[in-house]
């Protein structure tokens, strides 16, 4: 099982690769429409929001309803670094992590004592709190936004979701990340067992948080100013959808509702009032068919091994029939 794993995780890498440089083809040399080009960008960083929540929610099951405010946190970190400080674009990305990352620690350490309704309302919260000081904060433009260079490239948004995915991917699948789905599962059984739940929970919040600062570095500097008012709690329901319609527990499932959910949005951007319609005929018909979401808990991996399984067993079968 653990070959086949591996075989599975170096065959998807060699498969991304190839569609990095066939895009990276097509963009630089024009084949593809800038309108497309800046669909990719933004699929790319809904992707990196989507699964950095689905370790929060999916893996750990702590419900968080503020993750615009560290999309926030790291994209006005980031761009201070590079407008203000005049610092190269990777310093300030990683410095928007950096940032994201405590601001998780800070909200995290207090607040991962609380469960259910009551987490999600105190994470509502610091999202609130996080766009009312940059709304009031005159140093990054306060309610007129501050301006940002075009610096993210097509390279800086695949191989930080790439980086996203296999780091999200390991941890899940290491002893902590068992831990952190053990808390899923029964927290008060977890407990029981000698599981410090609060320290686990505190650094899955750490760890999306994180991701989510990288997804806003490069969020500012693909749209060229940002504004308090991008990042409200509309915001955090959007990757909210992502995870929940993607199925909670799977990595998969949030990045195939983070692609289909966005190419949706981009071609009704014209008409934000529907776009929200459709955000809630789409989640009231999941509820209602499929609660489990589009993958439930399972990833695209899984199907593969079992489909590998199946015929492994039919050519044993044979080979004891002969």
């Amino acid at each position: 099982m653990k070959r086949m794993q591996s075989k599975g995780f170096w065959f998807s890498i060699v498969l991304a690769l190839i569609g990095y440089g066939i895009i990276e083809f097509l963009i630089s040399s024009s084949a593809l429409n800038p309108f497309y080009v800046n669909t990719l960008f933004f699929m790319g960083i809904n992707i990196i929001l989507a699964v950095s929540l689905h370790l929060i929610i999916g893996i750990t099951g702590q419900f968080s309803i503020g993750h615009a405010g560290f999309l926030a946190v790291g994209a006005y970190a980031s761009a201070i670094f590079t407008m203000k400080l005049h610092l190269p674009f990777g310093v300030g990305l990683l410095a928007g992590g950096i940032a994201a990352a405590a601001a998780g620690l800070i909200i995290g350490i207090p607040s991962l004592r609380l469960k259910g309704d009551y987490l999600a309302i105190a994470t509502l919260g610091f999202g609130e709190i996080v766009r009312i000081v940059f709304l009031n904060f005159q140093y990054v433009g306060g309610a007129s936004g501050m301006q940002v260079s075009h610096l993210a490239t097509w390279s800086w948004v695949f191989f930080s979701l790439l980086a996203t995915i296999i780091v999200i991917t390991n941890f899940t699948n290491s002893t902590h990340g068992r831990a952190c789905i053990s808390i899923r599962e029964n927290e008060i059984a977890s407990d029981a067992m000698g599981i410090n739940t609060t320290y686990y929970k505190v650094i899955a919040f750490a760890i999306g948080s994180f991701f989510a600062g990288i997804a806003g570095g490069l969020y500012a500097h693909n749209f060229y100013i940002i504004q308090p008012t991008n990042f409200g709690f509309l915001k955090s329901f959007d990757i909210l959808i992502f995870v929940v319609l993607g199925g909670l527990g799977s990595m998969s499932g949030a990045v195939i509702a983070a692609i289909l959910l966005t190419i949706i949005s981009t071609f009704l951007q014209d008409y934000p009032e529907t776009r929200m319609i459709f955000y809630s005929l789409v989640l009231i018909v999941t509820m209602l068919y499929r609660p489990q979401g589009l993958m439930g808990t399972k990833e695209i991996t899984q199907l593969f091994t079992k489909r590998s399984r199946t015929e492994g067993g039919k050519s044993d079968g044979k080979h004891t029939a002969a």
